[in-house]
């Protein structure tokens, strides 16, 4: 009865076991919208758990260029499209629609990764116009998901990075980031890179149904720890932050990071685009029922009395009063716990990268 990637509407909603969202709805560009309807006569048995798929992502480039206002690089490498996580909120979601899959429990299931990536990487690199700046991985979707452990896409990355000394930035949720430790500590070593950990919240209970296939929370703390402890400069992003659900903890977890070594703190608020923000009301009224109309309306309060704004300067932080106070709460935390009092969230030492050899011609070594 369940045509995953086709199925607009489920019945009788129930979560799937280790995924985020309850539902596959279409993708805002798919002409066709399919709709079980209940025919009154056998009915099998939804299924508890659903498979995760994955395939070769044949992308001719790897590096991801930025131009907006909002974010604080230019260069990116995500390895993989979709997301086992399964966060519900997860602002990459809609990307699967451009793919002709949902954002729903396709972008949780259905996984794509950069193959050859390395080699990629170093085709990229070694071209005579590369520029070298920062490169943030996994400001899309998460460079250390479970399947990295299986396709080894963000290590085969870190490793060119690290032979050719290129600047990088990991953003996580993972404790999986810690396997990498011997590259991470090699590039320290010259301020070449950066790890900052994203704590939504520090309940066992409300992240396994927000964040289903992440590291606890006590994982990411002990990954920070580790991390700085072997000198690797850390930091830590209260993202998103969702009212009345995980906003009342963003001092406990600057708190606890700080702890474990972090040196400086960012923080977003829940953005809602395109067709997440149907899979949140969902989410809310399955998971939350006694406060979903109250969380919608606190976090339209925040976007102008619409689910989601979109405006650069204001979509990453929102606009109005609450907005206003959450930013005046994470500052004043920051400011007491010494956290963003110089250190530098992204490495920017480009002087000591060295270009990939582009062949096997002495001329061509020499970058002629």
């Amino acid at each position: 009865m369940y045509s995953i990637g086709l199925m607009s509407r489920t019945l009788g909603r129930k979560a799937f076991k280790g995924r985020g969202t309850l539902s596959n709805p279409p993708g805002r560009f798919e002409r066709q919208d399919i709709e079980e309807v209940h025919d009154g006569w056998y009915e099998e048995d939804q299924p508890d758990t659903i498979a995760t798929s994955i395939e070769p992502d044949r992308a001719r480039g790897i590096i991801t260029r930025n131009d907006s206002p909002d974010i604080p690089f230019e260069q990116s490498i995500n390895p993989y499209r979709g997301c086992e996580h399964g966060c519900v909120y997860c602002y990459a979601r809609p990307s699967h629609a451009f793919m002709g899959l949902s954002s729903g429990i396709d972008f949780e299931t259905r996984l794509f990764y950069k193959a050859d990536a390395g080699r990629v990487l170093e085709e990229e690199l070694a071209k005579p116009r590369y520029v070298c700046k920062p490169i943030t991985i996994g400001a899309n979707t998460d460079p250390y998901q479970p399947i990295e452990r299986q396709m080894q896409v963000t290590r085969a990355v870190l490793e060119v990075l690290a032979r050719t000394r290129h600047p990088a930035s990991i953003i996580t949720k993972s404790a999986m980031v810690l396997r990498d430790m011997d590259l991470l500590v090699d590039m320290a070593r010259d301020n070449l890179v950066s790890v900052a950990i994203s704590i939504t919240t520090l309940s066992p209970e409300t992240k396994r149904v927000l964040e289903p296939r992440t590291a606890s929370p006590q994982a990411r703390l002990r990954a920070l720890r580790e991390l700085n402890a072997a000198g690797v400069p850390t930091g830590v992003m209260v993202a998103p932050i969702i009212p009345a659900i995980t906003d009342h903890e963003m001092e406990a977890i600057l708190e606890a990071a700080v702890a474990g070594g972090a040196r400086w703190a960012g923080y977003t608020i829940v953005r809602l685009p395109y067709e997440i923000k149907d899979l949140f009301r969902d989410w809310l009224t399955q998971h939350f029922p006694d406060r979903a109309a109250h969380v919608m309306s606190l976090i339209r309060d925040m976007r102008g009395g619409r689910d989601y704004d979109s405006k650069f300067g204001e979509r990453m932080r929102g606009t109005g009063p609450i907005a206003d106070l959450l930013r005046s709460r994470f500052k004043m935390a920051c400011k007491r716990l010494g956290l963003n009092s110089g250190s530098r969230e992204m490495p920017d030492r480009t002087e000591l990268f060295r270009p990939p050899s582009r062949g096997s011609s002495p001329q061509l070594q020499l970058g002629f």
